[in-house]
């Protein structure tokens, strides 16, 4: 049984996530993130960026790492969602009413002035990491959304890799004017909703511990706290 989910982006980086496991023992951690190190330090790759249990933090700030924030992971059950805002649109990228480089420009633009303390990828290798983990049809899952005909955010929603039924968002993000008018939560709803009709039974979720405006959504649209997570990283 596997202890971390792993997503390489070819030379460029890995995104590593611990899974815990309750009868796996903190030994069998360290042993397995003793291999993981060595062979990340072994290739050529960029950085590490590692999600784990704070616990974990002393040998992996002996071990090069240093700590970026701490993730909070919210988790929800799918049912029937429902949502109010009438006047919100939303659409596939995969429509053709958007350009792949105008929904770039969105994401950079809803991403602008985050709370988030994680650092941020370059935009271009955000865009090729979302063709690289959600496969050929990468442009179904990117929504955008509309309010009288004008852009107010987007999200990613999808089902985790390596799972049947986890729903997980790739991103969500509001436009900065667009942000404190109670849009998020509308938008969190429609996401969900949308992610149960691609089969998800359940939604994992994830932010920053500062930012507020993120888990105040999780918890009005009937999120758990379910995980608190340090974020690590390593750099060549």
């Amino acid at each position: 049984m596997k202890l971390f989910n792993i997503i390489k982006n070819q030379q460029a980086y890995w995104l590593v996530d611990q899974i815990k496991i309750k009868d796996k023992t903190d030994t069998a951690y360290y042993a397995e993130l003793t291999k993981l190190l060595s062979e990340y330090k072994e290739s050529n790759i960029e950085y590490l960026s590692l999600l784990m249990e704070e616990k974990f933090e002393g040998w992996l700030l002996v071990n090069g790492f240093r700590k970026l924030s701490v993730i909070h992971e919210y988790i929800k059950e799918l049912g029937e969602e429902e949502y109010h805002e009438n006047n919100l649109t939303f659409h596939a990228l995969s429509e053709g009413s958007m350009t792949d480089s105008e929904f770039a420009r969105t994401y950079e633009l809803c991403r602008s002035g985050t709370a988030n303390k994680n650092i941020p990828q370059p935009i271009e290798q955000v865009m090729a990491s979302i063709s690289n983990e959600l496969g050929d049809d990468w442009r179904n899952n990117c929504i955008y959304f509309l309010k009288d005909h004008e852009l107010i955010g987007i999200s990613i929603p999808h089902i985790e890799m390596g799972t049947i039924d986890e729903g997980r968002m790739f991103y969500f993000g509001i436009v900065p004017k667009w942000r404190g008018k109670g849009l998020g939560v509308e938008i969190h709803k429609i996401t969900l909703k949308l992610m149960k009709k691609m089969n998800a039974n359940y939604y994992v979720g994830s932010t920053d511990e500062s930012n507020r405006h993120m888990i105040k959504i999780f918890e009005k649209n009937g999120c758990e706290l379910r995980d608190k997570k340090g974020i690590y990283r390593i750099d060549k």
